[in-house]
Formats: structure tokens, C-alpha cells, sequence
């Protein structure tokens, strides 16, 4: 299929919406002056979370704006807590930042490992089962230990370009922040914060449904247990109206089905947001293709490796096309640069991708991988006043091996 076919290109600020905003005297309140930043990282989910600690611990000053309670997003508030793969072929493929996380919440949970040395009949017999719970508290720690500043409750309203980097206004229930910075990292699922710069998103006429976890039973499900899914057709996290639609959606099936359980089940746990697939994408630098991806292609410029399944939900169901025996894709940094814009990259799911190619670059491992490595690259790029496509691309891998990634070789 023809990329031409997969693609449309959006309006860049189609379900993205910059509002001008009083000046930065009008900060949060008891605080009149704006907050200053290296990085500013939005979207505390799967991606933002790894990036916002990478910052930080390479020595930028990182603020974290996140409209939830808690950081983890689809791993933690979607309830999908299984975050693979981070293996493929017999060896370890991801680490750094993310995979200590996930290791710490197994251990703490008293959970064990699959063993990576065994190449699996079914890729997901080597998933990690994480509890959801305890992953969540954890990610929060390692924010607060590397010096990250959170605002949970928060979404930016204005971005402004300034001489050296950004002015970002940022809301929430009687907060009205101002924060200066040089970079910023959007992780928000969708690129908003690229949409409100005016830069170039992809998206195609259909999306990925959402699924809402929940669990019917006598117990309590929490840890390791696997919770069942509704399928949420339509579902889009583009804005609060349809993230609004698609828990309304969600909930209603499940209570229709409550309703119309034989043995009288009860509902014993719901996650409270739907989990999303899919929306916007950038236009990046560079486009990885499903060729690009099922072919293993090894990028002069990657700076992780993901792997996963072609994995596109539809209406009629899903069926994962596995990887030929060897094949690892990798993602090149220049995939997270949105097209030609300065001081900006992003990291998740709405890497510059076609769509069969990031139905499988968007589960958490290779999330997290693009997380850590935009923030490592933001972190550089801020303190020596540059841009991320203008770093030596040996000192982005050199700082992302320092801190345990795995970097792509030839």
C-alpha cells in the first residue's frame, strides 16, 4: 500500500487551539515573576516521564506539565500495564531509564522476569507485567529525586517564540503559570504543542480504537492481574472534547454490559480514562515507513531500536504480523524533529511515522526509548544554545549510553 494511501496530511492546528494569554506578570499565584527552564517537557504519559528525568539528570533545569493526577499515562491511568517489548531475538534491545523503572515496580511488587536469553513462540509471552500502581509512584520519585518540577493539573494554552527558546503559559484550576525555556519536549499522544506552533501533523481519516480496561469478579484486581477491554471505536485524545467522548462512549458500554451479564458479575475495577492507540503524528525530518520498520532499516541517525508487531485495530479486529526471524527496527533521532522547526522535538507515539509503521512503534518500550533519547537531546541542545538537529549526534548517543540506553549499531 502506497504511503500516499496511509497518510493525510492535517492542518497543523486542526484540534489545537493557542490562546493569547496576559504576560508572564500575571504567574501562578503568590508568584508574580515567569519560572525559568532549560527544558520544558509536556505530557507527563510513557514518553514524557523517561524525558523529563533524562533531562534532568544530564543537568538541565525540567519542568513537567501534565494535565493528569499522575504520571505513567497509558501504562498507568489506561491501565495497560504490560509495557513491552524490550526484547527481541534473544537479547535485550531497550533499557536506560524506562526499564530500571519497570524492573524496580516488579521487584518492589514482588514480580518476576521473563528471561530475554529465550526468543518466545508468541511475542507476547515476554511482556512484562507491571503493577500499575506502584509504577506510578515510582516514576513520580525518580521525577522528584532528578529535581524535576511537576504541575500536575496543567495544559499550555500559548506558546511564544522568543530570541533564545519559548514562553510557555500553562493553566489549570486557579493557576495561571508562566515558565521561559529553551527547549521544549511534547509528549502529549497527538503533538499538540506541535499543532499550536503551526508545524505540519499527520493523521488519517480513521484511528486506532481506544480501549477501556476494567474487571469484573469477587476481587479487587490490583498488581500483576490482566484486566479485560471494551473497545472504544472513534476514540481520539486531540482535545478534551473527544478524550470527553471517549470515556463517555467507553462507559456506557460497559455499563450496557453490566446490565446484561447472566451471572450478575460485579464491577470490581474501571481505569478512569480511556486508552489511546492512536491520533496525530508529526511530520518529521524524516518518515519511517512500514518498510522501513518490518525491513529492520538501521538509520544513519537512530538513536533506539523498537520492536513490535504490525499491530493495526479496526472495526473487524486485529492481527499482529510479526517480524521476520532477526529483523529489529531502529528510530532515527531525526524522526522526532518536527519539519523544519528550531528548539523543538518530541517523543511517544506521534513520532513521524506512516500508520502501519507506528501500530507498532507506539507501545510503551520503544515509547519510552524515544522519551529518554528527546530528552537527552534537549537537554544538550539547551545547554549549549543550539538546536537538536544541529548536536553532534555522538554526544546524544555518548549521554544516552551514560545513562543505560541501548544505542543502535551496524
Amino acid at each position: 500500500m502506497k504511503r500516499r494511501s496511509l497518510l493525510k496530511a492535517a492542518s497543523a492546528t486542526a484540534g489545537a487551539m493557542a490562546i493569547p494569554l496576559a504576560a508572564c506578570a500575571d504567574s501562578i499565584p503568590g508568584d508574580k515573576s515567569p519560572q525559568i527552564a532549560d527544558v520544558v517537557v509536556v505530557g507527563g504519559g510513557t514518553a514524557g516521564t523517561i524525558a523529563a528525568i533524562q533531562a534532568a539528570r544530564a543537568g538541565a533545569k525540567t519542568h513537567l506539565i501534565e494535565r493528569g493526577s499522575q504520571l505513567g499515562g497509558t501504562t498507568t491511568t489506561g491501565g495497560v500495564s504490560f509495557p513491552g517489548l524490550f526484547d527481541a531475538w534473544g537479547k535485550q534491545i531497550i533499557a536506560g531509564i524506562g526499564w530500571d523503572l519497570v524492573k524496580q515496580a516488579v521487584e518492589l511488587d514482588k514480580g518476576t522476569l521473563p528471561d530475554f536469553s529465550k526468543v518466545p513462540r508468541r511475542h507476547w509471552q515476554n511482556q512484562v507485567q507491571v503493577n500499575q500502581f506502584v509504577y506510578a509512584l515510582l516514576a513520580e520519585e525518580a521525577c522528584v529525586k532528578a529535581g524535576v518540577t511537576i504541575a500536575y493539573y496543567e495544559s499550555p494554552m500559548s506558546v511564544e517564540k522568543t530570541a533564545d527558546g519559548w514562553t510557555i503559559q500553562s493553566v489549570g484550576p486557579g493557576t495561571h503559570r508562566c515558565v521561559k525555556c529553551r527547549q521544549i519536549v511534547d509528549c502529549t499522544g497527538g503533538a499538540s504543542v506541535v499543532g499550536m506552533l503551526g508545524l505540519t501533523r499527520l493523521r488519517d481519516k480513521e484511528t486506532q480504537p481506544g480501549s477501556l480496561l476494567y474487571k469484573l469478579g469477587g476481587e479487587n484486581p490490583v498488581g500483576r492481574k490482566q484486566l479485560d477491554r471494551l473497545y472504544v471505536h472513534g476514540a481520539d485524545s486531540s482535545t478534551s472534547a473527544t478524550l470527553t467522548k471517549a470515556n463517555l462512549d467507553g462507559r456506557k458500554s460497559l455499563l450496557r454490559k453490566l446490565r446484561g451479564t447472566e451471572n450478575k458479575a460485579r464491577l470490581v475495577h474501571m481505569q478512569p480514562e480511556t486508552a489511546h492507540r492512536e491520533s496525530y503524528r508529526i511530520q518529521g525530518e524524516t518518515l519511517i515507513t512500514v518498510d522501513d520498520y518490518t525491513s529492520g532499516r538501521i538509520f544513519k541517525d537512530a538513536i533506539c531500536y523498537a520492536f513490535y508487531p504490525v499491530d493495526l485495530h479496526t472495526r473487524s479486529g486485529v492481527r499482529p504480523k510479526p517480524l521476520a526471524g532477526g529483523k529489529v527496527p531502529t528510530v532515527p533521532l531525526s524522526a522526532l524533529v518536527p519539519k523544519g522547526s528550531r528548539n523543538v522535538i518530541v517523543a511517544g507515539r506521534c513520532v513521524s511515522s506512516d500508520r502501519l509503521a507506528n501500530s507498532g512503534l507506539r507501545v510503551q518500550a520503544s515509547c519510552m526509548a524515544m522519551g529518554q533519547a528527546a530528552g537527552a537531546t534537549a537537554a544538550l541542545a539547551a545547554q549549549r544554545k543550539t538546536t537538536p538537529m544541529k548536536l553532534p549526534l555522538k554526544d546524544v548517543r555518548d549521554l544516552l549510553t551514560s545513562h543505560g540506553a541501548v544505542i543502535p549499531t551496524t
